[in-house]
């Protein structure tokens, strides 16, 4: 059985609304249809995710096809940077640096990435232990995302590890091993057989 982790694809910049409150742009929304109708998600038998928007607006489209009930956890969000709000895109990209080089400190109030590190490893191993049947998907963020995979492959924390910039990537890790079968891949790209 194989957990994979989604993050949420390219999403509607709005700076004046809340980060977690932005939903999925058009091809966000097209690279979802097209993960939908894929079809190697089949065995997938719980889809868990972040409580924010566009992660529940990925999830809504492959549960609905699959016929699989979606869990809401609010502890999957993306690392709390409630602290600075909307960032123009190269202030976001050297913050988001810093998260990850410096992952003991808070960079301009922003959740340390040990934290976040800790809060989403944590959401996951609650899922797991339940040891229900079949595979799971994860629907999140890119961020606590390379968090999580570091962990999982016992990488330090560190952006090299990140996935493609706009999101719509997964990583495949093995349920009972908790082991990283591969880092991440656009989600056009089948998994390895």
């Amino acid at each position: 059985m194989v957990a994979r982790y989604l993050s949420h694809p390219q999403v509607h910049r709005n700076p004046s609304i809340p980060v977690p409150e932005w939903g999925l742009n058009a091809l966000g929304r097209q690279r979802v249809e097209a993960l939908r109708d894929a079809g190697w998600l089949t065995g997938t038998t719980q889809i868990v995710s972040s409580a924010e928007r566009k992660a529940v607006e990925t999830a809504e489209p492959i549960a609905k096809a699959l016929g699989v009930a979606i869990e809401i956890r609010t502890a999957m969000h993306e690392n709390d940077r409630s602290a600075t709000g909307y960032l123009s895109p190269d202030v976001f990209e050297q913050v988001a640096d810093r998260f990850f080089a410096e992952p003991g400190r808070s960079v301009r109030g922003w959740e340390r990435a040990i934290d976040a590190q800790n809060r989403i490893v944590h959401e996951v191993e609650t899922v797991l232990d339940r040891e229900r049947p079949g595979d799971v998907l994860f629907v999140g963020h890119g961020g606590v995302g390379t968090l999580l995979m570091c962990h999982l492959a016992g990488y330090p924390i560190a952006r090299i590890h990140d996935q493609a910039s706009d999101g719509g990537n997964y990583f495949s890790f093995d349920r009972m091993h908790r082991r990283l079968l591969h880092p991440w891949r656009p989600i056009e790209d089948a998994p390895a057989a």
